[in-house]
């Protein structure tokens, strides 16, 4: 299968990362949603292979645009998938568009606090920890704190109250030794709430204790032989060693902020931009903001901050950026540990890497015009790199509104702030050559008395006659040796050097033929342009610009009227007097007759 138009396979740019990708369509909407251990093989791959089902060919034929957010692990990918999905739900996407989603640890507010998993997060005041991508990961969790720490798993209202009050009677489960039976008054808020804290630390990831608890336990039954009870502990290891790698996609707290993380390089930044609601990631994107040695990369940053905030603003929203700037009393944090630390460094992670792309494709596009510069000196014969090329082309209808038009090319390609077009002033009726020297010389006088560096080469539309004319211009301001000048004639291409008898041809496919017709096609383009302008004009002007009393307001209202000159001509006196009054009328007639 061929690769599709929005997607360059041959491309080195996609990451060999972990991480979520998105595809949208020529709207602009998400379609697919997807996650990848390594985002370069997954996304190649849909345009590289032969796709089976027409659900999938049809996904690739309305791919736009593709952007793609880099992670830390293969969970945190699960994880954003996962909300991403639940956010936009993509029409491709068939699994996770339901209310089914990754469990959590809750641990409930509440006297007494209970452990326990849930599907949703309520804004309870509870504290979420998760989402799990693994359930039996979750469960080994929980079984091992509800080991090591005897908690209730009652619904009572355990108020300092009711306890005082002998209210309540201890159940099945502290009788068994699962609960210190607080509701008895048998273990104090204090002593439940030491434990808790202790969990807290495990359930973010500070798993040591209980890393080396399991590793006693394995260690113990190992050397009694029992093998079978130490392997059970070992892979109770093996899924806290994958929980110790913690997603930072989904914080513990239910954090509902816009995060900006840049990396800055020069002449350009790379912003960073990501929304949470309620600790789940529902945007990341990435935006380029190029910037000139004058300005300053922090206000620069302030505005984008700013713009961005403004375009997104939920006043529920926290503002966290990456460092200081100036954001005129605008409330920000600065985190520098936490959840909100993580956000900002996965968010620094993908605009480091942005930056690194932009960096490597402004370096391999330097090298691909270095090297069709050398092709071009090459085939060309010339002295320098021909870093700096002009063309020159002729435009008129039988000698009418005659332009030259001069296009400049730089590093190969049209520098368009640098075209210019001469007004022919010295040439009577349709004499090409002489155009072509008017405009050769006018260009050229001006660079010498400005003392602008002259080009490397000079094409010229046409065959000898042109070429001919143009290097008479030259000859005239003592500059002829100082380029190269050729010609290019349109039936086969052939390529004149002024003294040559005989012409040049390059391959058709050669990188110096295509880019000498680029430059021939954008010169004869641009002038037939600004030909076509001061005709246009010209036709206007020559009539009733020239009468006296005849402003612009009134030349509009009578073609507006009257369609054309030879409609005037046709209305009389009586139809035009009573818009200009007898005066203008008769002047008017008076100059078109």
């Amino acid at each position: 299968m061929s690769a599709h138009p929005a997607y360059d396979v041959a491309q080195p740019h996609l990451p060999a990362k972990p991480g979520v990708y998105r595809y949208y369509d020529k709207q602009d909407e998400i379609i697919y949603v997807g996650k990848a251990k390594n985002l370069k093989k997954r996304i190649s791959s849909y345009f590289t292979k032969e796709l089976v089902g027409g659900r999938l060919r049809l996904l690739v034929r309305s791919i736009a645009r593709i952007e793609y957010t880099i992670v830390d692990s293969e969970v945190d990918a699960l994880l954003l998938e996962n909300s991403l999905i639940k956010t936009h739900q993509p029409k491709f996407n068939i699994n996770l568009k339901d209310d089914k989603t990754y469990p959590y640890i809750c641990i409930s507010k509440e006297p007494f606090p209970k452990v326990f998993s849930v599907r949703r997060r309520n804004n309870d005041g509870s504290e979420y920890y998760g989402p799990f991508a693994n359930g039996t990961l979750m469960y080994t969790v929980l079984d091992f704190v509800r080991k090591m720490y005897p908690l209730r798993t009652c619904s009572l209202n355990l108020s300092q109250a009711a306890i005082k009050k002998n209210k309540y009677r201890a159940c099945l489960e502290a009788q068994i030794g699962n609960c210190m039976a607080p509701c008895e008054n048998r273990q104090t808020e204090e002593q439940y709430l030491s434990g808790i804290s202790e969990i807290r630390e495990i359930l973010k990831g500070n798993l040591t204790h209980l890393t080396q608890m399991l590793q006693n336990s394995r260690d113990e039954f190992a050397a009694s032989l029992e093998f079978e009870k130490a392997h059970f502990y070992q892979k109770r290891i093996e899924l806290l060693k994958n929980y110790q790698q913690k997603s930072i996609v989904f914080g513990s707290s239910m954090i509902t902020a816009d995060v900006f993380s840049w990396a800055r390089e020069e002449g350009f930044l790379v912003v960073h931009f990501q929304t949470l609601k309620e600790g789940r990631i529902i945007f990341t994107q990435n935006f380029k903001v190029d910037y000139h040695e004058l300005e300053e990369p922090e206000e620069l940053l302030s505005n984008v901050v700013l713009m961005l905030r403004d375009r997104y603003f939920d006043p529920d929203k926290e503002l966290v950026i990456q460092d200081e700037l100036p954001l005129l009393g605008v409330k920000h944090q600065i985190p520098q540990k936490g959840d909100r630390r993580k956000l900002v460094e996965l968010g620094l992670k993908n605009a480091a890497y942005e930056a690194s792309k932009i960096l490597e494709d402004k370096t391999k596009i330097k090298k691909a015009e270095h090297a069709v510069m050398q092709k071009i000196q090459s085939d060309l014969k010339l002295k320098e790199l021909p870093l700096h090329m002009e063309c020159f082309d002729n435009s008129n209808i039988h000698g009418t509104s005659p332009v030259s038009a001069c296009v400049v090319f730089r590093n190969g390609k049209p520098s368009k702030k640098d075209y210019r077009i001469f007004n022919i002033k010295t040439v009577v009726g349709p004499d090409d050559f002489a155009s072509m020297k008017e405009g050769v010389f006018r260009r050229y006088r001006r660079m010498v008395e400005e003392g602008e560096k002259l080009p490397q080469l000079v094409v010229i539309d046409g065959g000898k006659g042109q070429l001919s004319a143009a290097y008479e211009a030259l000859q005239e301001l003592g500059i002829e040796t100082q380029l190269t000048l050729i010609s290019i004639a349109k039936n086969l291409e052939e390529l004149y050097y002024w003294g040559d008898q005989y012409p040049i041809y390059l391959d058709k496919r050669s990188v110096t033929l295509r880019t000498i017709q680029h430059m021939r096609d954008e010169a004869h383009r641009f002038g037939l342009k600004n030909h076509r302008n001061r005709r246009s004009k010209s036709s206007i002007h020559s009539v009733l610009d020239d009468i006296p009393g005849i402003g612009k307001q009134t030349r509009d209202l009578l073609l507006m009227k009257f369609g054309s000159i030879e409609g005037i001509k046709k209305a009389g006196r009586e139809h035009i007097e009573p818009l200009l009054g007898a005066s203008r009328t008769q002047k008017l007639l008076d100059g078109l007759t």
